[in-house]
């Protein structure tokens, strides 16, 4: 089993910066592909960057050039620095983490909300 558990999100003004955190526990050993993904109200959860265990990095379209994915393996640890913020990046913001078998763990989302 896999735990995941995000913290910081928030309320903040178009323009602004947020950094969310994905803390790891439980058999991490099977992971070996984390992300972030994202579901607004009435839409479809979507994937917003992801990073593997050999630090291969993929960015969803909307965010290139805006939000940073990285992750510390000391701390066992994943990140999202989110720069720029648009309203329309408000959503419930969700951490995964998919084992070698292609088992997939979630967090509990954290909600980022972006004012115009």
């Amino acid at each position: 089993q896999v735990q995941l558990v995000e913290s910081g999100g928030g309320l903040v003004q178009a323009g602004g910066s947020l950094r969310l955190s994905c803390a790891a526990s439980g058999s991490i050993f099977s992971i070996n592909l984390m992300g972030w993904h994202r579901q607004a109200p009435g839409k479809q959860r979507e994937l917003v960057a992801s990073i593997t265990s050999g630090g291969s990095i993929n960015y969803a379209d909307s965010v290139k050039g805006r939000f940073t994915i990285s992750r510390d393996n000391a701390k066992i640890t994943m990140y999202l620095q989110m720069n720029s913020l648009k309203p329309e990046d408000t959503a419930v913001y969700y951490c995964n983490g998919r084992t070698v078998r292609n088992r997939d763990y979630w967090g509990q989302g954290t909600q980022v909300t972006v004012s115009s």
